[in-house]
């Protein structure tokens, strides 16, 4: 019998790992392939089937960051993420501390409508933003797409941290106010270093929305100046041919920064993501 429980338990394991390992492939072998056509000339990539290839060009990535103004764009694009993620971390941990801890009128119904406001579409926003935008004169400033930006994360990142303020301890909170901390000073030296595997989470969401973020960028900022790192990955795809190799070095630089950003914060994130996951 134990046997058979043995044997039943190998071969679910088995299934498993197989079936997370093919996952895992399916979703890395799209950048491997990106990193491969970055490092070859735009002819060999439909010539040359190896999966290594036979001739490697480094020049590429210089190219690429030469002809498409990189060094302006990206400089835009890591002041808007950073200016974006800091604004998230400091409105929705606010928010979620006011929702999770104080008791005013209105609290449900104002949280429940930032959890509604996740359903609806990004592209379904872009016209009352625009509007907005437009009779505040913030069309085409960098303050602007900021504040667009941030209004884009913060529903799912006051929820997130909602969960963990209501899992906090009322005992820490009451050891605070003994040492002579208010509600502000219980927010910055409890709330937030026990949310840190939330904010973890929360920060690399929203630099992946930043980051990637064109269409938004494209409606707001007319100036090609403040434009973010995508539009100078735009320059390799004209009307008539497209640079792919370019193209694909320009869009793993892209990628770098981000990549980064989670492996030196996964142990957080996927800490975030477990606890995140049970609410009571």
């Amino acid at each position: 019998m134990i046997d058979k429980y043995q044997s039943i338990k190998t071969i679910k394991g088995i299934f498993i790992h197989t079936f997370l390992m093919s996952v895992a492939l399916t979703c890395l072998l799209p950048l491997l392939w990106m990193v491969r056509c970055s490092l070859m000339t735009n002819r060999a990539i439909f010539t040359d089937k190896s999966l290594i290839p036979h001739e490697i060009h480094f020049a590429n990535y210089l190219e690429a960051w030469s002809k498409g103004n990189f060094g302006a764009y990206f400089l835009n694009s890591v002041i808007y993420t950073t200016c974006v993620v800091f604004g998230i971390v400091i409105i929705s941990s606010l928010a979620a501390y006011a929702f999770s801890r104080l008791k005013f009128p209105g609290r449900n119904f104002f949280f429940y409508m930032f959890v509604a406001a996740m359903m609806i579409p990004l592209p379904g926003s872009f016209v009352p933003l625009f509007v907005l935008m437009n009779k505040l004169g913030l069309i085409n400033t960098r303050f602007g797409y900021v504040l667009c930006m941030i209004n884009v994360g913060l529903s799912m990142s006051i929820l997130l941290l909602k969960t963990f303020f209501d899992k906090m301890p009322k005992d820490l909170e009451d050891a605070a106010r003994i040492d002579g901390c208010g509600r502000l000073g219980i927010w910055w030296n409890v709330a937030l270093p026990l949310a840190r595997p939330a904010i973890a989470v929360i920060v690399i969401f929203n630099s992946l929305n930043v980051w990637n973020e064109y269409i938004l960028a494209q409606l707001l900022l007319t100036n090609n100046s403040l434009m973010p790192l995508q539009r100078g990955i735009m320059h390799f795809a004209e009307t008539n041919s497209v640079d792919y190799h370019l193209l694909m070095a320009g869009l793993t630089i892209a990628a770098l920064p981000i990549v980064g950003i989670y492996l030196l914060m996964q142990k957080h994130i996927i800490k975030g993501l477990s606890s995140g996951a049970v609410v009571g």
